[in-house]
């Protein structure tokens, strides 16, 4: 298992595809996370796509969700209900991500999303994805964020694992656009083993 330092991932939102994964596992890529559903009825086939050829290649993939405000507990089932025929709830998967950049969506919803995904999916650990403003103005990961929830802070600041905003929970920074996708880091003292299955 890689420390820290060492474990470099990227992220894909909707529509956004990868076309060599092995190729990207050679330049030490580890951990990947792919948009996959979106609302309560959403599904992109292409990412699913992405995330099998992910997989083949050695990297550690995920499914994230992008959530619309309302009905957060058909929003978590809609995602496991796609993402277990695909594989994304096996051990040694990037755990399941929450993006929660749309407007109207609170600390309530992610609450009750993450509540409902544990319920339909039997997998604790869960990731939550939001930018730097975000997580200083809006959202208060102290009323949701146990043990098993690792926040995800996009920041396009250069310094890959110090985004320049502390949280306990807190272990994954997106530091600059990737050539597809988002550039990630672990942020320390987290390590590769702490955002997987």
């Amino acid at each position: 298992m890689t420390e820290h330092g060492d474990a470099r991932g990227i992220n894909l939102s909707l529509h956004e595809t990868i076309d060599d994964w092995a190729n990207l596992r050679a330049h030490s890529v580890h951990f990947a996370s792919i948009t996959v559903t979106e609302s309560i009825n959403w599904f992109d086939s292409t990412a699913a796509r992405q995330l099998t050829a992910a997989f083949q290649a050695g990297v550690h993939a995920g499914i994230r969700h992008y959530a619309r405000p309302g009905a957060a507990q058909e929003q978590a089932k809609h995602l496991v209900r796609t993402g277990m025929p695909l594989g994304a709830f096996a051990p040694g998967a990037l755990a399941p991500a929450l993006d929660v950049g749309a407007a109207g969506v609170d600390d309530r919803f992610i609450k009750s999303w993450i509540k409902a995904l544990r319920h339909a999916s039997g997998t604790r650990r869960v990731l939550v994805y939001a930018g730097y403003e975000d997580w200083v103005h809006r959202f208060r990961p102290d009323k949701w964020a146990d043990s098993e929830v690792v926040l995800w802070l996009v920041r396009h600041n250069g310094i890959p694992g110090r985004p320049g905003w502390f949280h306990a929970r807190l272990g994954l920074h997106q530091h600059g656009p990737a050539p597809r996708g988002g550039a990630d880091a672990l942020v320390y003292p987290f390590t590769l083993a702490d955002v997987l299955l």
